[in-house]
């Protein structure tokens, strides 16, 4: 719709809190497969993610209109939080308690000294070969890990948009990381697959 061509995702949602629905038919347009994208990769069922974007434009439709987004500069950060609480939502009701699940609150804090935050920090864990392996390996991580290597790896995110995004503590998404990295060397190690993964 050439009428919407120079707005921003923003003031498209604006004028749709305003009682514009041509203008979120735009948004939809503009966002929707970056978003099932990154639901797919991180649901791994086309079914499920079906389900998943359709749950998650269900409720962005409500909160726009109850005006609960305003104009911050980040509409896709505030799509992909929705979508992610969803997610999350639906992975706690099917937990798999086979994979190596940190504490609760999955914070590196009771770790001795900084070396582990420092392993982390706006590193390159994975090469490109070990990315095609690890790919094949991800269907099996728990969904917060698979999201967190997702967003760092394949979105190029910094560990405090992953944390911001997805709203836990950079510590609770440098743990994510941690305990995919743990989870992606076992599988390795079972599947006889070599991961050189370097944690430098």
């Amino acid at each position: 719709m050439k009428k919407y061509d120079g707005m921003t995702d923003e003031m498209l949602a604006l004028r749709y809190v305003d009682g514009d629905n041509r203008a979120f038919d735009e948004l939809l347009a503009r966002t929707q497969e970056k978003l099932f994208t990154y639901i797919m990769f991180v649901v791994r069922d086309h079914d499920v993610a079906d389900d998943v974007f359709q749950e998650t434009f269900v409720k962005v439709i409500v909160k726009l209109q109850q005006r609960q987004y305003s104009d911050t500069g980040k509409f896709t950060f505030w799509l992909t939080r929705i979508a992610h609480n969803v997610i999350m939502d639906r992975y706690r009701a099917q937990r798999n308690e086979h994979i190596v699940e940190p504490t609760q609150d999955n914070d590196l804090s009771n770790l001795s000294g900084d070396s582990i935050l420092d392993t982390y920090r706006e590193s390159e864990i994975i090469n490109e070969q070990v990315l095609r392996d690890v790919k094949k390996m991800m269907n099996n991580l728990p969904a917060p890990q698979r999201e967190v290597v997702y967003m760092r790896f394949y979105q190029q995110l910094s560990f405090k948009e992953i944390a911001e995004l997805t709203g836990v503590s950079i510590n609770t998404a440098l743990g994510r990381m941690r305990y995919a990295i743990i989870n992606l060397r076992r599988m390795a190690k079972e599947h006889k697959i070599e991961l050189a993964l370097t944690e430098h």
